[in-house]
């Protein structure tokens, strides 16, 4: 378990230092940082110069990535031009947020995925399979700012049941996570009905059904738990998904989350707080795929093992 375990977090660093490397590459790629702050239609030839100087521009390549390096490693991200603040206090002050409305999302997706996954699983052509399948096809060609346009229509207009942006107590909440789930929802009832129609199959669950235990004892104890397993190792992947979707999401409801401010920094030409925000997300969805691997290796010793 222990050599899992580091392999895992070599790989997991060695992926955050090209994230890193990436974003660096990236943003020096786009042109001339000083003119991004600064439009070159009203600053003068020297104020040019002069931030680039302020900036370390006119330092060479690997003087600049050495010391985004260590300013990286130190937690400081800059100083961010649309908010006027540090770039990770207003990371800070969005990821609440994000992490709440992607896991409602990912609460409603489970909440659906599971019971309707596992009840079509293993009652094969039935009607619960019907909708089952239903939901996962729903799930996976429905557009999610599509969606979350067509909810605003119905509930915030024409039904004055919920409100259509910003945030006004936890109401707010219930169609951005309701729009942003479905892709989830849609994955998720796919991958829990098709686990369960194999396990199904096996010797154990013949043997469980020969011993004369009810089909809710099967479904919860035999087929349920081991159908977690590949569950888990999804699950993680999709809450990252999640979060990555939270930019349309948040964009369209006016949540002043992690999407909403990447949008708002993009827009003002916010390369400092871009850049933070991209190695932010990127690191949170290695260190969240991390925390997926060490719990898919204790569900499963074959992993750790293998």
């Amino acid at each position: 378990m222990q050599r899992y375990l580091f392999a895992r977090l070599v790989q997991s660093l060695l992926l955050l230092f090209g994230v890193v490397v990436l974003v660096f590459l990236m943003v020096r790629m786009t042109g001339d940082a000083a003119a991004l702050l600064i439009s070159r239609d009203y600053a003068s030839p020297e104020q040019l110069q002069a931030m680039r100087e302020a900036l370390g521009l006119n330092d060479p390549l690997y003087i600049q990535f050495i010391r985004y390096l260590g300013d990286v490693a130190r937690g400081e991200f800059g100083y961010s031009l649309r908010f006027r603040q540090p770039a990770i206090e207003v990371i800070l002050h969005a990821l609440p947020i994000t992490l709440l409305l992607s896991t409602l999302a990912m609460g409603i997706a489970l909440g659906v995925a599971i019971p309707i996954g596992i009840a079509g699983g293993y009652s094969p052509n039935s009607r619960i399979d019907a909708v089952a399948r239903l939901i996962g096809l729903i799930g996976q060609v429905t557009p999610t700012f599509w969606l979350a346009l067509i909810l605003i229509w119905i509930f915030a207009v024409n039904l004055r049941l919920l409100p259509s942006f910003g945030i006004d107590g936890p109401q707010s909440f219930v169609l951005p996570a309701f729009a942003l789930s479905i892709g989830a929802m849609g994955q998720l009832t796919r991958l829990t009905r098709s686990t369960v129609l194999e396990i199904r199959g096996e010797d154990y669950i013949r043997t469980a059904r020969s011993k004369g235990l009810s089909a809710l004892s099967i479904g919860t104890r035999h087929i349920a738990r081991n159908a977690s397993v590949a569950l888990v190792s999804v699950v993680g992947v999709q809450f990252t998904y999640l979060m990555a979707g939270s930019v349309y999401i948040e964009s369209v409801f006016a949540l002043p989350g992690i999407g909403w401010m990447l949008n708002q920094a993009i827009s003002n030409r916010d390369f400092v707080l871009v850049q933070s925000l991209t190695i932010f997300i990127a690191s949170f969805a290695v260190l969240l795929n991390l925390a997926t691997d060490v719990v898919y290796a204790l569900l499963d010793p074959r992993i750790r093992y293998g």
